[in-house]
């Protein structure tokens, strides 16, 4: 039976550590399988210093490039292994990630001011609160708005003039906010009746 050269043996005992960090990261182990990794790459950086002095050097410089690549390289490719999904679940797409309701659509608007914004607070539009900041000055509760801006998924709103407000769509659920007219209740104030 021949032996191994100290070079063959260096390169398996280096294939081995890096083998170990990348379980050592994903098996939680006490750090044990650490210290079975540093164990085999101590052991191959000591069998290349046994070929040579430049092997051995080299296996150092190896070392301090293939530890940290082995490792990122198993930290973005790891989703994708079975393992690595059983662990994680399925990874959501790129289209999922996009979020469904942009607020962009939202410009040009108008709704009614829920609270007093002094500059913020809440608008409703189209049946949904929406946090809002006021162009300008304060803006009172119950007085309609229109959206004028989006930035930054920040909804930017100014007061509707009297033309813009009559398009203003109240919640049909505010009874208090509505005329009783509207409601089909007749009004006592009148004495004829």
């Amino acid at each position: 039976m021949s032996t191994l050269d100290p070079l063959t043996w260096a390169i398996l005992l280096m294939l081995l550590g890096c083998g170990i960090v990348v379980l050592e990261v994903f098996i939680p182990s006490g750090g044990m399988l650490s210290f079975f990794s540093a164990v085999a790459i101590i052991a191959s950086i000591v069998m290349a210093f046994r070929r040579d002095a430049t092997t051995g050097l080299s296996f150092v410089v190896l070392t301090l490039v293939a530890v940290p690549s082995t490792l990122g390289l198993a930290l973005r490719y790891w989703p994708y292994t079975p393992m690595g999904k059983a662990f994680l679940g399925r990874l959501k797409s790129t289209k999922e990630l996009i979020p469904r309701e942009t607020r962009r659509e939202l410009i040009g608007k108008v709704g009614i001011a829920k609270s007093k914004m002094l500059p913020s607070g809440s608008v409703q539009i189209d049946g949904k609160y929406v946090d809002a900041i006021s162009q300008g000055g304060a803006i009172d509760l119950g007085q309609a708005v229109v959206v004028i801006e989006v930035r930054a998924n920040r909804v930017v709103v100014r007061a509707a003039d009297d033309d813009e407000a009559r398009h203003a769509v109240k919640d049909p659920r505010d009874l208090l906010s509505t005329p009783i007219e509207d409601l089909g209740i007749q009004s006592y104030d009148d004495p004829i009746g």
